[in-house]
Parts: structure tokens; C-alpha cells; sequence
């Protein structure tokens, strides 16, 4: 039984992966039309679906929402009982069905023909009710379901998950989405943790343990203990950071006199550093590979924050 799972777990997956590179190869000049229409609209993105294809449409929206491209979607049978006033002449259309002949988006398809509002469709039947009335029709290859009676949408609807997919991709390298960008959208969960700014995170001001190299281990300690981050950040005249002393430097040395000596005795030099417009995934990468458990945060060699790992599991990061 277990072995029937999994034989019929790999035939629904490669007869999905056959579908996509039959998607793949059917693209043509009609994908490049799609993307700079949607680029170029004045409004928004409305998407629309009934059935399986709402619910990919739905994604579909979701997705271009959080990527730069503003996207709703709009119910076919709620468009016929009032929603078609969301839509406007600035905005288009882009609509999903299989066959191309669902009867609820008679309405909405003869809105988009009766106030000249762009239609994208994505079907299988480019001579279809939708088909004919789309502005540039993207027209999915027929392939095989994964569903051994061929009923329920499987390839189907993946085919149309993924061209959605192109789309959106498609749209926000045109648009230049940066990671900023996508933070902007997403900052919540541990996605928008990843693309938090260090400078949105750190210690500041006068928080900041530094010192002077001059500074005698014995005071030293006593700032280090105070400032509770476990470690100094050590600066000359000009305020640039010279080096650091972490507990471990402390342990290092423990057996040197280290009272009496100085910071700048003890200090680790050409310490790790990081901007503080650097993404705070990238500061924990940094503090893995150089393993330490802070980072100060430094502007043209001066510090300006420290952020530590502790931070970083708070925020979420790590």
C-alpha cells in the first residue's frame, strides 16, 4: 500500500513537471504583450476565477500584491451582483478558466468589452468565450491531468499557478523590485525578519560600549558589566573603531595582569563590522562565519549601533 502511495505520488508530480515544460515551450510574443500591459496599467490588476482557478487566481493576487504590481481579485458571481464597480477603465483584467467557457464571467467579460478595459486571459481555448474577448489570450498547452479519470484539476491548475508565478516575476524584474521593496509589503513572519535593516534593529547612542584605548582593564570591566552587552568597542581621537574586547579576549588573558593593563593591550584589532543598511540576514551569516556574537555597526570606520545575535532572535532572524 505504502509503495501504491508513493508510485502514485511520483506519476501525479512528473505528469505536473510534463505540463510545465510543455507551458514553458508554448510561450511566445503573447507573454511579453501580457507583462507590459499589466506593467503599463494606470490601475490596478484584477484577477478573476471561479472555481479551482479562483482560488489560483486569489494567489495569483496575493503574489503581484506583495511583489510591486497592486492586484485584487474580484469573484466572477460577486462582479455580476455589484463588485463590477471596483473595476475601472485604468485598470486590467486578467482572467483564469480552463475551458474558457465558465458562464460566470459572462458578466465581467462583457463589462471589459462595453468600457474598453484590457483583458488577459489564461485558458486552454484560444476560440473560446474568453478567449475571443481577451485583449492577448495566454493559451495553456492541453496537457494531461495528473487525475487518473482526468476530472480534477491538477496539471491543470498548476499550469495556471505557475504562469501566474511568470507574471509576477516577470513584472517586478521590469519594475527593479528590490528586497527593500519586498520588506515594505511583507514585515511580518520570519520572511520579513530576514529583510529587516540592521539600522531598524540596533543599539544606539548611549547604549554603545566604547572607550578609549587608554582606558584600564580594571574601569573597563566595570563599563562592560554595566553596558551588558558583552563586549567594548574601543576608539581613538577621531572616534573611529580601533578594535574590541569580547569575554573571551577577557578569558584570554586573564592570567596577564589584566587589571592593570589596558584596553588597547587587550583589544582584538580589525574587528568584524557591518553598515547599517546591510539586511540583517546578512549579519547573522556574518557572525556565523567569523563566530562572534556581536557586530558593531560602523559608518566610514566610526561606530554608529551594535547589534548582537540575541537581537537577531528576538527580531526573528535567526
Amino acid at each position: 500500500m505504502a509503495q501504491d502511495a508513493l508510485t502514485s505520488a511520483r506519476n501525479t508530480l512528473a505528469a505536473e513537471a510534463a505540463g510545465l515544460t510543455q507551458l514553458a515551450d508554448a510561450l511566445g510574443d503573447n507573454f511579453v504583450k501580457a507583462v507590459d500591459l499589466l506593467a503599463n496599467a494606470k490601475g490596478r490588476v484584477i484577477i478573476s476565477g471561479m472555481g479551482k482557478s479562483g482560488h489560483i487566481g486569489n494567489k495569483i493576487a496575493a503574489t503581484m500584491a506583495s511583489t510591486g504590481t497592486p492586484a485584487s481579485f474580484v469573484h466572477p458571481a460577486e462582479a455580476s451582483h455589484g463588485d463590477l464597480g471596483m473595476i475601472t477603465p485604468d485598470d486590467v483584467v486578467l482572467a483564469l478558466s480552463w475551458s474558457g467557457s465558465t458562464q460566470e464571467l459572462a458578466s465581467l467579460l462583457n463589462y471589459t468589452k462595453r468600457f474598453n478595459i484590457p483583458l488577459v486571459a489564461i485558458t486552454s481555448s484560444e476560440d473560446s468565450l474568453l478567449g475571443k474577448a481577451a485583449t492577448i489570450c495566454l493559451t495553456l498547452p492541453k496537457a494531461k491531468e495528473a487525475c487518473p479519470n482526468g476530472l480534477a484539476p491538477t496539471t491543470s491548475t498548476t499550469m495556471q499557478l505557475a504562469l501566474g508565478d511568470a507574471l509576477a516575476v516577470a513584472l517586478l524584474e521590469q519594475r527593479n523590485f528590490s528586497a527593500a521593496d519586498f520588506k515594505n509589503f511583507h514585515p511580518g513572519g520570519k520572511l520579513g525578519a530576514n529583510l529587516s535593516r540592521v539600522a531598524d534593529i540596533m543599539h544606539q547612542g548611549d547604549a554603545l560600549p566604547l572607550i578609549d584605548g587608554s582606558m584600564k582593564m580594571a574601569e573597563a570591566i566595570v563599563l562592560m558589566t554595566e553596558k551588558g552587552f558583552g563586549c567594548l568597542g574601543i576608539i581613538d581621537e577621531a572616534e573611529n573603531l580601533r578594535g574590541v574586547i569580547t569575554d573571551g579576549d577577557l578569558r584570554r588573558h586573564m592570567a596577564d595582569d589584566l587589571l592593570a593593563r589596558t584596553a588597547s593591550d587587550i583589544m582584538t584589532t580589525d574587528p568584524q563590522i557591518i553598515g547599517g543598511d546591510k539586511m540583517t540576514a546578512e549579519a547573522l551569516s556574518l557572525m556565523q562565519e567569523s563566530k562572534v556574537q556581536c557586530l558593531f555597526v560602523c559608518a566610514e570606520g566610526k561606530p554608529t549601533g551594535l547589534i548582537r545575535v540575541l537581537d537577531l532572535l528576538r527580531l526573528g532572524t535567526a
